[in-house]
């Protein structure tokens, strides 16, 4: 161990913040925890929880805390840019959840001040944590398929967990919040490769009032000419029992395909107690298909999966200095101007060129 005398920060202490700072302070590295929240009672209830040296609903008072050596920003997403600026600006290494924002001009904000600072931060896309999609990588490391021509990606969840979502940021759509998580893996897979024009539809019935669609599809061309298929929809009936993200990934390629099932059929329970949601406290339902909540699965009193996989690769980068698979800053601006150019491509019914000129 190269740091035994890690202080962590979360600011935020929804459920992804909840989850981090239950997750720092079981790390041996981390010797002092402080959790941040605008509601004081959330704070000292995850204070609690995960067992904190100090909590207060002030961001700027926990980040400067001398103890605090690194930042998690958990905060809602369009609240991203001040914790992280502050954060940088004190030199403290931060990982902040995906989307890096929901516009190019918070994004852009951010870079600026990290260029500045020549600071350290990472982005928080779990999905190149799940063991599935860490295969996939390893197996485009190695070339296995040749150039890739083309592909799909899609995720379905229930409108349960969209109405939720929307009601915590009315602009956290399925397309900027969810289906980017799938632009970045498809980016990473080809990485390197930029995309350069998309074309997109989508349908609302549902979701009305709202700025999301119901159903998003979308075709997006990079630059090698590799043509990929993105599409989200969050409006499956609230009681469908998927507890999270129900994806299937498919690259093909001149040499081979690759094709990753992660629909969760393989393990139904059913239940007339009913299984609780983890992403919503007061839903549940009669049957499940049990591995689909997203960050994982607490089991035999710990935390499992690729939230925790995420978790515990940036402590042990700050312990240790050893290299981690998130995703960059200039990585995750590309995925933000991909899910815009998405939502302008159905707005207008027009093709979208990348990148964006404003």
């Amino acid at each position: 161990m190269k740091n035994n005398n890690i202080g962590i920060a979360v600011i935020g202490s929804g459920r992804i913040g909840s989850l981090r700072a239950r997750l720092s302070a079981k790390h041996p590295s981390v010797n002092f925890l402080a959790i941040s929240d605008i509601n004081f009672d959330n704070a000292k209830k995850l204070s609690e929880i995960s067992g904190a040296d100090f909590y207060s609903s002030n961001n700027d008072e926990v980040i400067s805390r001398p103890e605090v050596t690194a930042v998690i920003v958990s905060s809602p997403e369009g609240e991203h840019v001040a914790p992280i600026c502050k954060a940088l600006e004190l030199g403290k290494p931060v990982l902040v959840e995906k989307p890096i924002s929901l516009t190019l001009e918070d994004a852009d904000k951010i870079l600026e001040v990290l260029n500045k600072t020549k600071g350290d931060l990472k982005i928080g896309y779990s999905r190149r944590y799940k063991e599935c999609f860490l295969r996939a990588k390893e197996q485009m490391l190695h070339g296995r398929l040749g150039k890739v021509i083309g592909g799909t990606t899609r995720v379905y969840n229930s409108r349960a967990q969209a109405f939720n979502i929307l009601e915590r940021d009315l602009h956290a759509t399925p397309v900027l919040d969810i289906l980017t998580y799938y632009v970045d893996l498809m980016c990473w897979f080809l990485e390197g490769d930029r995309p350069v024009e998309v074309v997109a539809r989508g349908n609302k019935e549902i979701f009305k009032g709202y700025e999301a669609d119901d159903v998003t599809w979308a075709i997006v061309t990079f630059e090698s000419g590799a043509v990929i298929n993105f599409g989200v929809s969050y409006a499956l009936p609230t009681h469908y029992p998927t507890l999270g993200q129900s994806d299937r990934v498919e690259l093909l390629g001149k040499d081979g395909v690759m094709i990753i099932d992660d629909d969760h059929h393989d393990h139904i329970i059913y239940s007339e107690k009913g299984i609780p949601h983890a992403y919503m406290p007061n839903h549940e339902v009669n049957m499940a298909f049990l591995g689909s909540n997203t960050g994982g699965d607490w089991a035999v009193g710990n935390f499992w999966g690729p939230l925790a996989n995420e978790t515990r690769a940036w402590l042990d980068y700050l312990a240790t200095g050893a290299p981690t698979i998130h995703t960059t800053p200039q990585q995750a601006r590309i995925t933000l101007e991909t899910t815009i150019a998405i939502v302008r491509a159905v707005e207008t019914g027009q093709s979208i060129k990348l990148p964006l000129l404003n």
